[in-house]
């Protein structure tokens, strides 16, 4: 629906202004209450009657009363202030971080080790803010940053490409998992990848993230899985089963905390992943989406080994 220039012209001073006459029914008290000078008062009630093509008062040196139409208009006129209050203080509740939601897709190991304290950290210091979480598979947060599902995405090698930006975020090494009265556990640190490959594997399906990296860092002498499994809390099982052993990302280690189990560091320096921050180069964050950006920069996990990466940018065109 198109609007008439003149209802497009009038303004909410000139609201403002008419509400107060209506309500003091005086001229020189009106004009204080919105901090101007009567001819400035006057002047705003003119141009809001010459805007709507009628008047608003029947005026004489004695009194100041509404016409029909005034009254008519009354209602209206208190509504769009109202609704423009509104909209103001739900903007600046936005803008200083008080309300807002934001959208954070992440690796399901971030999701059920790291991030349950720093989350709860965050909706005690911005409780207006809602948070939704989705914990998919890298390929699944990088696509729910690109159309627009998630504001924000944690992932491991997310592709090249030009619509999104991508910084790191953390680096993280990998640990074998085993039982505890598994021979390799009485072993000296760092055990060598040799050591591993006559043992029984527990790996995690071929699509995942962690199988990926663990296959390019092993090749060609991959060890055959005795099972593949899709979750981390199955492989988990598996290995306090004593079905074999595993060897998973450093911020996996939650799901394998269990007192038959242990972890050991491994000799392979290139066996490590990166973990990045993903959003689209074209959308801006809104201000819940930058204040949750800037705490989970503030609480990178402090299991993984220490990332060098620069401080995250908030204009997403640089």
């Amino acid at each position: 629906m198109s609007l008439p220039p003149s209802v497009l012209g009038l303004s909410l001073r000139q609201l403002q202004a008419f509400a107060t006459l209506a309500e003091t029914r005086h001229f020189t008290r009106a004009a204080g209450l919105c901090h101007l000078s009567q001819p400035a008062f006057s002047a705003q009630i003119r141009a809001l009657e010459d805007s709507l093509g009628t008047r608003l008062f029947d005026r004489d040196t004695r009194s100041v009363t509404l016409t029909p139409e005034g009254e008519h208009f009354l209602a209206a006129a208190r509504a769009l202030l109202a609704d423009a209050g509104s909209a103001w203080q739900d903007l600046q509740e936005r803008v200083l971080r008080e309300r807002g939601r934001a959208t954070l897709a992440l690796l399901p190991a971030l999701a059920a080790g790291w991030l349950p304290p720093v989350l709860a950290a965050f909706n005690a210091r911005h409780p207006g803010i809602q948070v939704a979480v989705a914990d998919v598979l890298s390929e699944h947060c990088v696509e729910q940053v690109r159309s627009g599902r998630a504001d924000l995405a944690l992932a491991a090698s997310p592709p090249a490409d030009a619509e999104l930006l991508v910084e790191p975020f953390c680096r993280d090494d990998f640990r074998l998992v085993c039982r505890r009265d598994h021979p390799l556990a009485a072993q000296a640190e760092p055990l060598p990848l040799q050591a591993l490959a006559s043992q029984p594997f527990i790996h995690l399906a071929r699509h995942s993230s962690v199988r990926q990296h663990l296959e390019q860092a092993l090749y060609p002498q991959v060890p055959p899985p005795r099972l593949e499994l899709e979750q981390l809390a199955s492989v988990a099982g598996m290995v306090r089963a004593g079905l074999g052993i595993t060897v998973v990302p450093r911020l996996t280690l939650a799901q394998f905390d269990h007192p038959e189990l242990c972890d050991r560091a491994l000799d392979a320096p290139g066996l490590r992943r990166q973990i990045h921050v993903v959003r689209h180069r074209r959308r801006s964050l809104s201000a819940a989406a930058r204040a949750l950006l800037e705490h989970l920069e503030a609480h990178r996990p402090a299991d993984a080994e220490g990332s060098d990466a620069a401080p995250l940018r908030d204009n997403p065109q640089h």
